[in-house]
């Protein structure tokens, strides 16, 4: 079979560099959790739009008469943590589920974990971290209405992507438990090296022979539920 062409992120035509990795949900992640993921993708979206009006909502506070230190680590959050969360959280939960690995599952909830703490402190808003959160909008009506109002958006994001992390490692552990996953097989694959490079879906294929082959032959069986918890 053809070797899978990187297609993520997807970039113009006109930009010399290419794509880094390669993402394809319908060939790589099995059926009955194929949603599970695709929804924490746009939790990862979500989170990378945050940062976007955060930055739009620093710049107002610092029109309005705020510290434009804020604004400043605003635009580093945008550039730092937009990639950095994907390619930490988010990539690893892909190839979890592509190939059963348990070492990526553990980086997840470790760094998706530490993700949802860093959201939290973002929606308080203290102030000098770069965040419209609640706090530092709710300060500031006092001194400029209609920065605060601004500042407000991303004050509401910010609660709603530390909520919604927080639901995504829940139902994660619950269907990674449920599937007789353990710290112990993190650290087997950790041990091995089996989690440098996971078996591909292809590379499953390539193990079994016959008229018939099963879809995901690695992939446990993970409870299967439409609930979003």
């Amino acid at each position: 079979m053809a070797e899978p062409v990187n297609n993520f992120p997807p970039l113009p035509k006109f930009i010399r560099l290419k794509p880094c990795f390669y993402q394809n949900f319908e060939d790589e992640i099995p059926i009955e959790h194929r949603g599970l993921v695709i929804k924490i993708y746009r939790i990862w979206i979500f989170y990378c739009i945050t940062l976007a009006v955060n930055l739009i909502a620093c710049l107002a506070w610092w029109i309005g008469g705020g510290s434009g230190v804020n604004f400043g680590l605003a635009f580093l959050w945008l550039v730092a943590f937009s990639p950095c969360s994907y390619v930490c959280w988010f990539r690893p939960l892909y190839k979890a589920f592509r190939s059963d690995s348990s070492f990526n599952f553990m980086t997840f909830f470790f760094v998706l974990g530490a993700q949802f703490v860093l959201a939290a402190i973002q929606a308080i808003g203290i102030s000098g971290w770069g965040a419209c959160g609640w706090l530092a909008t709710s300060t500031f009506f006092n001194t400029n209405i209609g920065a605060a109002v601004v500042m407000l958006f991303p004050s509401v994001m910010f609660t709603l992507s530390a909520v919604v992390m927080a639901l995504a490692i829940i139902k994660v552990h619950r269907l990674y438990r449920g599937g007789g996953g353990s710290f112990q097989k993190a650290q087997d694959e950790w041990n091995t090296g089996v989690w440098k490079n996971p078996p591909t879906r292809e590379a499953q294929y390539s193990n079994f022979s016959g008229n018939s082959l099963p879809e995901y032959p690695t992939v446990p069986n993970y409870p299967a539920t439409n609930q979003w918890p």
